[in-house]
C-alpha cells in the first residue's frame, strides 16, 4: 500500500518510502514576521493606552463625565488587546513546541473572548448609567473634559503614527483600533465644545451611549468570529468546492476525500485531504500541484495523503460535502 504525506513549508524536502510515496513540505507554518522594532512599537502603544485608560476612568469619575468614562473603558480593552498582541508576537517568534505543535496563535482566540466579556460588562454598566441621565444630565466639568479630549487626541494620534509605520499583521490591525479611538476623542472634543457654548449637557450621556453601542457592535462581531474559529469553521472566503474541482482537474487524480479546512487564528489555516491517484502517476508532482493550488487560496498548512486506485482508506474518512461519495 503506497501512501504519503505532503505539507506546504518554507522549504521543500522529501524522502522516499518503500512503496514510492514520500513527504513533501512547502508551508508557511512558522510565525508571522516580527522584529524588535515591531515589538517596541506595540509595547509603546500599550503603555500609552494603559496609562491613559487608567487616567480616563479616574477622570471620568471625578468630572462626572460618562463620555470620558465610556471611552476609558474602551481604551482599557484596547490596552489589553495590545498586551495580547505583544505576548503573541513574542510567543510566535519561538515557533511550535511539543505541547503546542501548531504554535501559540490560538491563544488569541481565548484572550479575545475574555477581553470581549470585560468590554460587554463595562458597556452594559455605562448604558445603565447613561440612559437615565437624559432626563437629568447633570453638570459635568467641561473644562476637565476639554483637557482630556485634547490629551486623548494627542496620545492616540501618536500611537496611530507609531503603528502605521509597522508592517506586521498585528500592527496593521492595531492601527485601525487606535484610529477608531482617535476619532472617538475628536467626537468628545466637539461635544465638549458644544456643551460649553450652548449648555447642551445631554451631549455627555449621548456620547457615552454612542461609544458603548459602538463597542458592543465591535465586540459582538469579533466574538462571533472567535467562536467560529474555536469550532473549526471553514476559513471565511475559502471556496471548498472550488478547491475540490481544482484538485480533481489535476492529471492523474481520480478522486479525493477526507477534505478538511480550518483556521488557527483567522490568518493561518490548516488543510488536509486524501487524494486518489491513477496507478503510475507521479505522486510528488501531483502533490506539488495541489500545494500551489492551496497557496492561491491563502496561507495554509497543507497535509496531503495519497492513495492509488483500488486501495482502501485505513482512516475514518469523512467528506464535508453532504451526500457526496467517499472517493468522489
Amino acid at each position: 500500500m503506497g501512501k504519503g504525506h505532503g505539507h506546504d513549508c518554507d522549504h521543500d524536502h522529501g524522502h522516499a518510502h518503500p512503496h514510492g510515496s514520500g513527504h513533501d513540505h512547502g508551508h508557511h507554518h512558522g510565525p508571522l514576521p516580527t522584529d524588535a522594532a515591531s515589538l517596541a512599537r506595540i509595547r509603546t502603544a500599550f503603555f500609552l493606552n494603559a496609562s491613559f485608560a487608567v487616567l480616563e476612568i479616574a477622570g471620568g469619575l471625578w468630572s462626572g463625565s460618562l463620555a470620558i468614562l465610556a471611552d476609558g473603558w474602551h481604551d482599557l480593552g484596547d490596552a489589553l488587546s495590545l498586551a495580547l498582541a505583544y505576548f503573541l508576537e513574542r510567543k510566535a517568534s519561538k515557533g511550535p513546541s511539543r505541547a503546542f505543535t501548531y504554535g501559540y496563535r490560538r491563544y488569541s482566540l481565548l484572550s479575545s473572548v475574555i477581553v470581549a466579556l470585560l468590554l460587554v460588562a463595562g458597556s452594559a454598566l455605562i448604558l445603565r448609567e447613561a440612559i437615565p441621565r437624559f432626563a437629568n444630565p447633570g453638570q459635568p466639568r467641561t473644562e476637565f473634559m476639554l483637557v482630556f479630549a485634547v490629551l486623548g487626541i494627542l496620545v492616540n494620534g501618536y500611537a496611530v503614527l507609531k503603528m502605521r509605520v509597522g508592517r506586521s499583521a498585528n500592527e496593521k490591525v492595531l492601527s485601525w483600533h487606535l484610529l477608531e479611538d482617535l476619532l472617538g476623542w475628536i467626537a468628545v472634543l466637539v461635544g465638549t465644545l458644544l456643551m460649553r457654548a450652548f449648555g447642551w449637557n445631554w451631549i455627555d450621556p449621548a456620547l457615552a451611549v454612542v461609544i458603548a453601542l459602538l463597542v458592543l457592535w465591535h465586540v459582538v462581531g469579533h466574538t462571533r468570529e472567535s467562536v467560529q474559529l474555536f469550532l473549526q469553521r471553514t476559513p471565511e472566503g475559502f471556496d471548498l468546492d472550488g478547491f475540490r474541482r481544482e484538485v480533481r482537474a489535476i492529471a492523474g487524480v481520480t478522486g479525493l476525500h477526507d477534505l478538511h479546512a480550518w483556521s488557527l487564528d483567522g490568518q493561518r489555516h490548516v488543510l488536509s485531504l486524501h487524494v486518489v491517484l491513477r496507478r503510475g502517476t507521479d505522486a510528488a508532482a501531483a502533490k506539488a500541484t495541489i500545494r500551489e493550488s492551496a497557496k492561491s487560496h491563502g496561507e495554509f498548512h497543507v497535509t496531503i495523503e495519497t492513495e492509488f486506485e483500488g486501495e482502501d482508506c485505513d482512516d475514518r474518512c469523512a467528506d464535508p460535502t453532504p451526500g457526496s461519495k467517499a472517493n468522489e
